[in-house]
């Protein structure tokens, strides 16, 4: 065995994407195998964005891999609601995804609230962010039959973490981040703020930083809340809060930025989410985890989450769920 080098200290471990991902597509496709048919998977492009088209194409390679059916289709921006429209009466169309910006305004808020909630892969609706902000985690919460739908990057930033073991399984479903401090570099609607709520919902402190300032999320001193409240920390800055937690994950969507390591606790486990390097190489020296990307988890979610969405439909409501749900996973129910 070669002795570690200064390039690449034996103290940290790199995990990669792609090990997450392989043990979430083998439930995705245990669940696959109960379906009658292929789930149809349909992409609404609307835009010139290079990135929403490469992560199109992704997403269509890893449907085609693992026997779904993906659909792309191209339309301008003057047909896209009316093509929301037709897909959530296709009764062929099991799920739907918009490749957002579009209009970059709120008119994009108004297209993810027509998608169909039984047909919203990504859990954009308001019907799903409500009921994550208010910690329901059921769609029907009396029978517990019918799992709400999680926006795909947060969750998958969630997956990765309880791979990782961050997530405590001796506590009971709900609390398994008590007694975890974390950070979520990214307080934007779409990734950030959603991510501190769920990591704050299942028990953890979490210090949300963006350029406006830090606020804490936390379902209060002993996990009295039932769901998470924020208070703002007038005048902390990343600098104040950063060496307090055993977890930083960053997600700053600018090609400069770099998280200043010297802020890190010794140990402390690093996920980065955003498309760029938000962490420098240094970052090795002092965490014990680093995941330098969490595209490839971000997709397998998707296909996840298109599998509850046809579990929720089903009248028997025994499968997939079974090979989705297996018993210690962060959603099983204790």
């Amino acid at each position: 065995m070669s002795a570690p080098t200064d390039s690449n200290p034996a103290s940290c471990k790199v995990i990669l994407s792609k090990n997450v991902a392989n043990r979430l597509i083998a439930e995705v496709q245990e669940g696959i195998r109960t379906l009658e048919k292929p789930p149809h998977l349909v992409g609404f492009l609307a835009n010139n964005d290079p990135a929403a088209l490469m992560y199109a194409q992704w997403t269509q390679k890893t449907c085609e891999e693992n026997g779904f059916q993906y659909t792309l289709r191209e339309v301008s921006r003057d047909e896209i609601e009316e093509a929301i429209l037709a897909a959530n009466a296709d009764t062929s169309v099991d799920g739907i995804i918009v490749y957002y910006p579009i209009f970059n305004n709120r008119q994009d808020q108004y297209l993810q609230q027509i998608v169909d909630v039984s047909k919203d892969v990504e859990g954009l609706s308001h019907r799903y962010i409500f009921n994550m902000y208010q910690n329901i985690r059921f769609l029907d919460p009396e029978t517990k039959r019918q799992k709400c739908i999680l926006p795909c990057t947060p969750l998958a930033n969630i997956k990765i973490l309880e791979y990782l073991n961050i997530y405590n399984t001796v506590l009971p479903y709900g609390n398994r981040l008590f007694g975890r401090t974390i950070c979520v570099v990214n307080r934007s609607e779409v990734v950030g703020r959603p991510l501190a709520a769920l990591l704050a919902n299942d028990g953890a402190c979490v210090y949300s930083v963006d350029i406006t300032g830090v606020q804490k999320f936390t379902r209060g001193e002993g996990l009295k809340k039932r769901r998470h409240e924020v208070v703002d920390l007038e005048g902390a800055a990343l600098k104040d809060v950063a060496p307090l937690c055993d977890v930083v994950i960053s997600g700053v969507p600018g090609e400069k930025y770099k998280f200043d390591t010297s802020l890190l606790r010794e140990g402390a486990v690093c996920v980065n989410f955003s498309s760029e390097k938000n962490f420098p190489h240094e970052v090795r020296e002092k965490a014990s985890i680093f995941v330098p990307s969490i595209g490839k988890v971000t997709i397998v979610v998707l296909l996840r989450n298109l599998l509850r969405l046809i579990q929720n439909r089903r009248a028997d409501d025994v499968q997939p769920a079974a090979a989705t749900e297996r018993p210690g996973t962060l959603e099983a129910a204790s």
